[in-house]
């Protein structure tokens, strides 16, 4: 950490060329003999994804940032407010803090904080900008977090961790047991030393499996901003042998879509051809699978079994994109090139063998526009075309 970059004269600088192309400042070379482009380079890329990402932190002066992988990884700003309203209590332990945004939501929500990180520059960067958000009740642990989590005489209300999905060798991995540190290996020592451990993982990770791998998971937060999955969140809790509710949390510019319902609850669902209005379910609940409780509570009918897109006589209440239905075609390109050839469409594929790009190109539809094409298969197994106006 050089902390010449928080020189005044170079903090205005970084921010002055906030909007310039980092590529040509490294080539220029540093203005300042203390620090160098590289360094200066980080730190307006860092400032960058905080306009972005981390708003608290780029309202803050003089807060250093680490390279941009830390930052790919780590919490947006309103996820991680979330993870902080779900939990409170006198003493949590982090077990991977990393660049500590969600470390510094949680400490509004406890009296003790204690942060652990393996890569010692992370955790001195952590530190001083803890200082200077004023989080003063988050002990800084520089170290193995299981060793920490072994050695410590205390007892924690919540265990938190978003282990690394890369392995030693640097490649992704999936299974929880491959991620660092392994979860499900070290659940014996987690429940000795708390009574709920939070886990954070990557949203490709299946819901079945990491049942599978995990024990007394009591709720699995499904977290998407702007209909992209950006989380999964598992909750454990000591002695709880039910079956887990899931919930899907969307949050869009001007709202949050929420919908929850047990894992093992599946109501039939009822089918139907497509009615007036067209539904697609945000992100959160395509990830989540709940599809017939979704049916069961709006009211909608499914198109198909495997089309995930549900119809309705008159407009509903639903979590995700809703649409007007104007036409329904059948599938036919011959007929369909004419109709659509340089017209502008929204293309979305739902349970249907072509791809988007291989549709615009056999049909010779632009990009854009106010239209909007669903292709899917209905109840009859037929392939046909929504056409449709948002809502």
């Amino acid at each position: 950490m050089n902390k010449a970059l928080l020189k005044p004269e170079i903090q205005k600088f970084i921010r002055k060329n906030l909007k310039t192309e980092i590529s040509g400042l490294v080539l220029k070379g540093s203005p300042f003999p203390e620090v160098s482009s590289v360094e200066i380079a980080t730190q307006i890329s860092g400032l960058k994804t905080a306009s972005r990402k981390l708003p608290t932190w780029f309202d803050t002066q003089n807060i250093y940032y680490p390279p941009k992988l830390n930052l790919e990884q780590t919490s947006s700003e309103i996820t991680a407010k979330y993870k902080a309203s779900l939990i409170k209590g006198k003493r949590i332990i982090d077990l991977t803090g990393g660049f500590g945004i969600d470390d510094y939501f949680f400490a509004e929500n406890f009296k003790e904080l204690i942060y652990c990180e393996l890569n010692e520059e992370l955790a001195k960067i952590a530190k001083h900008n803890f200082r200077l958000l004023g989080r003063n009740n988050i002990h800084i642990v520089a170290g193995d977090g299981l060793k920490t989590l072994e050695n410590c005489d205390k007892s924690f209300d919540v265990i938190y961790a978003d282990p690394a999905r890369r392995n030693d060798q640097g490649g992704k991995v999936f299974k929880l047991a491959e991620c660092l540190p392994n979860i499900p290996a070290n659940l014996d020592l987690f429940f000795n030393k708390a009574n709920r451990i939070v886990i954070k993982t990557s949203p490709l990770l299946d819901i079945k499996a990491g049942l599978t791998e995990l024990i007394h998971v009591s709720k699995i937060h499904i977290v998407a901003v702007n209909n992209e999955v950006k989380e999964l969140l598992w909750f454990m809790d000591k002695g709880f042998s039910g079956s887990p509710e899931i919930k899907t949390i969307n949050f869009t510019k001007n709202r949050q879509e929420e919908f929850s319902g047990d894992i093992i609850d599946k109501p039939e669902i009822s089918f139907s051809l497509p009615r007036n209005y067209l539904y697609e379910p945000n992100a959160a609940i395509m990830k989540s699978g709940l599809f017939g409780l979704l049916a069961e509570k709006t009211g909608a009918f499914k198109l198909q079994k495997n089309s995930h897109l549900f119809t309705s006589e008159k407009i509903i209440e639903f979590p995700g994109r809703k649409f007007k239905i104007i036409d329904v075609k059948d599938f036919k390109p011959s007929i369909l090139k004419k109709e659509f050839k340089d017209e502008k469409a929204n293309i979305t594929t739902r349970n249907f063998p072509d791809s988007v790009a291989g549709l615009r190109k056999l049909l010779k539809i632009k990009e854009g526009g106010e239209r909007y094409l669903f292709f899917t298969t209905n109840q009859e197994n037929k392939k046909i075309v929504l056409d449709c106006r948002k809502l």
